[in-house]
């Protein structure tokens, strides 16, 4: 697994938030030089369903989750260092326990 950034240089942060779930799942969006976004955020306790339009990856900076994939019945558990992929069209439930779960997003192209 490739190691999960600490800091983003040179990228311009959107101040407006994403706000998920009546607060419970926040994210800002980053936007760099060559035309990439990602989105850093956190969740809080509960369980959540997300849609795809585009391939994402999700790394968890820390905290824990568990996750189901669409068209999957498996599944797996999450922690900070360590991420999942998620094909465009589709989506996945993400279920946080206790704590925080912090993650950056990336869109795949």
């Amino acid at each position: 697994m490739s190691a999960i950034p600490t800091e983003f240089t040179n990228v311009t942060a959107v101040t407006k938030a994403n706000v998920y779930f009546d607060g419970k799942v926040v994210s800002h969006t980053i936007l760099f030089a060559d035309g990439s976004k990602k989105t850093l955020g956190l969740i809080y306790p509960g369980s959540y369903h997300f849609g795809t339009d585009k391939a994402e990856r999700m790394e968890i900076v820390a905290g824990s989750c568990e996750v189901k994939l669409d068209g999957s019945d498996a599944k797996t558990t999450y922690s900070g260092g360590q991420y999942f992929d998620v094909p465009a069209k589709s989506g996945f439930d993400i279920a946080v326990t206790e704590g925080i779960a912090e993650y950056i997003c990336s869109f795949i192209d």
